[in-house]
């Protein structure tokens, strides 16, 4: 994409934002993040395809970039252990855009059409994970769990970051993933006896 087009898709992205957090997204129209972008509606659409998807760009990209970390682990790896560098990799990308981030992430808490729209997504990217786990011998059930799982578990460190961001997301991920082992491990049950 030339950079003029690049520069244009970021300053239709922070329009958006910005009057998504001020008006609301059920209040704002593309027109208007054309306007406060500086271009015309239909420079938006050569963009994207309509409001919500200036919030979900680069989705493509980021299952790619998940994929190939699953693909280039190496052998011998527990299905959690095998995803764990996707979620870095993804991690370095919502570090390098917190300023889009942090905002973004409040615009879709606050908007039912884009929280339908990010569980989408997530379903999206969770049969990526899926599909590459399996191609490396995973069986199906195991890396459907593994990947549904391990994606609820990058939510919960994002979500922690989000709220202290004094640590760096890996930190957050690596105490997420433990907490996942801890939970995964095998402990004994005590039974309460009634009246204890």
């Amino acid at each position: 994409m030339p950079r003029s087009g690049a520069d244009a898709r970021r300053r239709l992205q922070q329009a958006a934002l910005e009057l998504y957090g001020e008006r609301g997204f059920d209040r704002t129209t593309t027109a208007e993040i054309a306007a406060r972008a500086g271009l015309n509606e239909r420079t938006y659409f050569r963009h994207f395809a309509d409001k919500r998807e200036v919030l979900f760009d680069g989705e493509a990209d980021l299952r790619a970039t998940m994929v190939e970390a699953v693909a280039e682990a190496p052998e011998g790896l527990p299905p959690f252990e095998i995803l764990l560098p996707a979620f870095r990799r993804a991690g370095r990308i919502l570090e390098a855009n917190r300023p889009f981030s942090e905002p973004r992430l409040a615009v879709i808490a606050a908007t039912p059409a884009l929280r339908e729209r990010e569980l989408a997504k997530g379903a999206y990217l969770i049969a990526a994970l899926t599909d590459a786990l399996r191609q490396r011998g995973v069986p199906a059930g195991h890396a459907a769990l593994a990947a549904e799982t391990g994606w609820a578990t990058f939510h919960h460190a994002a979500q922690a970051w989000i709220d202290d961001p004094s640590e760096s997301l890996d930190s957050h991920l690596d105490r997420a993933f433990d907490d996942l082992r801890t939970l995964s491990a095998k402990i004994p049950v005590v039974r309460r006896v009634p009246g204890d």
